[in-house]
């Protein structure tokens, strides 16, 4: 079984990153990690699509609703958190779309995909939890992804469901 030259640690073979440094393989040549700056322009465009859906659905479904709250009594002032209407729906959007697909349609349009440490397709679990950070957690999610692995370019919700965002 080889050996990562960065930590030391046991790999597959057919590894493109260790597991535990996410370090790249040197086999792994033609895999490159995806920038922070795409990350950004992917999530924005994410985020202008699915707004426009969310105020959509807010002007035809919850209009009757005034006061309507999607999570009764869940505290609003906690920093960093937000489980509103349109979070609920970016998290969906994001888990179906990057556990099916690897990518979501700023992703795609950006050509960069989300994979596993081997460069595998990620299941829906990992999709879904690396959706929950992004979702609900993202400016926690990316300064302590940017202070802890900003050598992997990995969010911290990354690192937790051992994903990373390639160039296709």
């Amino acid at each position: 079984m080889p050996h990562c030259k960065n930590c030391g640690s046991e790999m597959p073979e057919d590894a493109a990153y260790c597991q535990k440094c996410g370090a790249p393989v040197q086999a792994a040549s033609g895999v490159k990690l995806a920038f922070w700056g795409e990350r950004f322009v992917a999530w924005l465009i994410d985020v202008i699509i699915l707004s426009i859906a969310i105020e959509l659905i807010k002007a035809f479904v919850w209009a009757g609703w005034p006061g309507f709250q999607l999570v009764p009594g869940f505290p609003t002032w906690i920093p960093f958190v937000d489980f509103g209407l349109g979070n609920i729906v970016r998290f969906l959007y994001w888990m179906l779309m990057e556990g099916a697909y690897g990518q979501s349609l700023g992703k795609m349009l950006m050509r960069i995909k989300a994979t596993r440490l081997d460069g595998s397709p990620m299941n829906m679990g990992q999709a879904a939890l690396q959706s929950l950070g992004k979702a609900f957690l993202l400016p926690l999610d990316c300064l302590l992804g940017w202070i802890l692995y900003l050598r992997r370019r990995q969010r911290l919700f990354n690192y937790l469901s051992e994903t990373i965002v390639v160039k296709t």
